[in-house]
């Protein structure tokens, strides 16, 4: 199987899910928000405190861009879908996943929004920011997962049958 990349929300599962996946299909994983720290030396949000949102993106786009891997299950951060490039290249890379969770769900599983890393510019909004991503990650994604009410195992088993319904699909 080639590569499957995890998109959504912050919150919406994407590292948890990755990881639990990537054992369940005898993938690698590979999380994205971790490269660019390694990458950069600093954490995310000291990332997007000094430098920017629009930095950011950019840092985040070029990890993105940078991936070259197969049998991976990839991670990108939350804001993956923000620069064209990064969207197009990860589509090119494998099966783009979709982790949908409605605003309440993604604002309850979210504890720490001041310092996880979350690129919002000065007055924006968790909800500003699902309204103006939630289309680019439709945009985006091969398949759509509803994630929403569901246990990790239930996630990861959705996830499961969505990929394997789609490689049953005549191209």
């Amino acid at each position: 199987m080639d590569n499957i990349i995890l998109i959504g929300m912050p919150g919406s599962g994407k590292s948890t899910v990755g990881v639990v996946l990537a054992k369940a299909l005898g993938m690698s994983f590979l999380d994205v928000d971790l490269l660019i720290q390694e990458r950069e030396g600093a954490l995310l949000q000291a990332l997007i405190d000094q430098r920017g949102v629009e930095r950011f993106l950019d840092l985040e786009r070029d990890a993105v861009c940078s991936l070259d891997c197969r049998g991976t299950v990839v991670a990108p951060g939350g804001s993956c879908v923000c620069r064209e490039e990064a969207a197009v290249h990860m589509r090119a890379m494998g099966t783009v996943v979709y982790l949908q969770l409605p605003l309440e769900d993604v604002a309850a599983r979210i504890h720490n929004q001041a310092s996880r890393g979350i690129a919002l510019s000065p007055g924006q909004t968790l909800a500003d920011v699902y309204r103006y991503r939630a289309p680019l990650y439709e945009k985006c994604a091969h398949i759509t997962v509803d994630a929403g009410g569901q246990s990790l195992a239930e996630t990861v088993q959705t996830v499961k049958e969505a990929l394997a319904k789609r490689s049953a699909e005549p191209s």
